[in-house]
């Protein structure tokens, strides 16, 4: 099936986004919704699903030249069409101009649009790792979309752990992967033990009553809150926007007065996906060219352990851009602003061509 076909039967109720219109120039081509349902989906557990619902978000033709975004955890597609994403890369004369290009956004399995627990399943949602997540994001651009090839994955913090495992697992299927705040090794450290320490705040609270609960746990918006400013955020920022003890309770109760993410279970599987991670044993099945982008002050990925670079060199044709940290950058987060990269990501595809 060709893209284009693809695109027309296979896709239901494509609409505008208002997000991405706000995030890309009026001139631009703007982002539609589609959804493709795979059939007989196999879990790594062995669990099979009938039908497993998989949204997405395309921005260009998709005669364009086929590219894939991968979002973070707890985020979707909308989460990558803001300004400081979107409006630095999709634009014209913009490094993924969307007039060249066709960029694909999956909404992740067990997030957004796609099915998840809070569907009606609940805790009896078979139970996902990274490894099913990139199996669903392949089927959605293959078969639902009828994509032979990939010019570019880029992914940022999940997303960029899922591009590792799509340079591995379909190693002949891009030209490039552009993995952002994220390293190719085992799951673990700070970076495993602040997920677990959330995931068991929401657990140990008694409301959440073994995933069937009637009303969302309160302990779920701690729990974010906690995670987000205990692992994202930049130490310079946090200092420069909140060198006071009053400054900082401002901070946190704007946090805390922000909507908590919609479900438990959801929230809850979306980060124990993550636990078996480690594509360390298999990289040099990479054949993309590659590079990552982390930044220095990055709380889940710090670079002084030098574990980034002893993983590319085991990689041909591998680099990494280590953005420096300041008052500007905001450590796990800085990925999400693409001003401190579209140049270097320009250069890359001009070297791919």
């Amino acid at each position: 099936m060709g893209r284009r076909a693809a695109m027309l039967g296979a896709a239901t109720a494509a609409v505008t986004l208002a997000a991405g219109q706000a995030a890309l120039a009026a001139d631009a081509p703007q982002p539609v919704d589609g959804t493709w349902v795979a059939k007989d989906f196999r879990f790594h557990t062995g669990q099979v699903l009938p039908e497993l619902k998989l949204a997405y978000t395309t921005v260009g033709a998709p005669t364009g030249i086929p590219v894939l975004v991968l979002h973070g955890t707890a985020g979707s597609a909308r989460s990558m069409l803001t300004p400081a994403f979107a409006g630095q890369l999709f634009g014209p004369g913009q490094p993924l101009d969307a007039s060249r290009y066709y960029i694909i956004i999956p909404d992740a399995l067990g997030a957004g649009r796609s099915s998840k627990p809070s569907d009606g399943m609940k805790a009896a949602f078979p139970q996902y790792n990274y490894d099913d997540m990139v199996l669903a994001q392949y089927r959605l651009v293959t078969e639902g979309l009828g994509v032979k090839h990939l010019r570019l994955v880029i992914g940022n913090s999940m997303g960029g752990m899922h591009a590792w495992l799509w340079g591995i697992q379909y190693s002949g299927f891009m030209d490039a992967i552009v993995p952002m705040a994220s390293t190719p090794i085992a799951m673990g450290g700070r970076n495993w033990i602040m997920r677990r320490l959330q995931i068991e705040l929401i657990k140990q609270d008694p409301s959440y009553n073994g995933g069937n609960y009637t009303t969302q746990p309160a302990t779920l918006r701690m729990a974010n809150v906690f995670f987000s400013i205990g692992t994202s955020g930049g130490t310079l920022n946090y200092q420069a926007n909140a060198p006071t003890a009053a400054a900082g309770d401002k901070l946190v109760q704007a946090r805390l007065a922000a909507p908590p993410p919609a479900d438990a279970n959801d929230f809850i599987y979306q980060w124990e996906s993550s636990s078996d991670f480690d594509p360390s044993g298999k990289l040099e099945a990479i054949k993309a060219r590659v590079l990552a982008i982390n930044a220095a002050d990055d709380e889940r990925n710090p670079p002084e352990t030098g574990l980034m670079e002893a993983s590319l060199r085991r990689i041909p044709n591998a680099r990494l851009l280590l953005i420096p940290a300041s008052e500007k950058t905001s450590g796990h987060g800085t990925t999400g602003n693409a001003g401190f990269y579209a140049e270097d990501l320009r250069r890359f595809l001009a070297d791919l061509s």
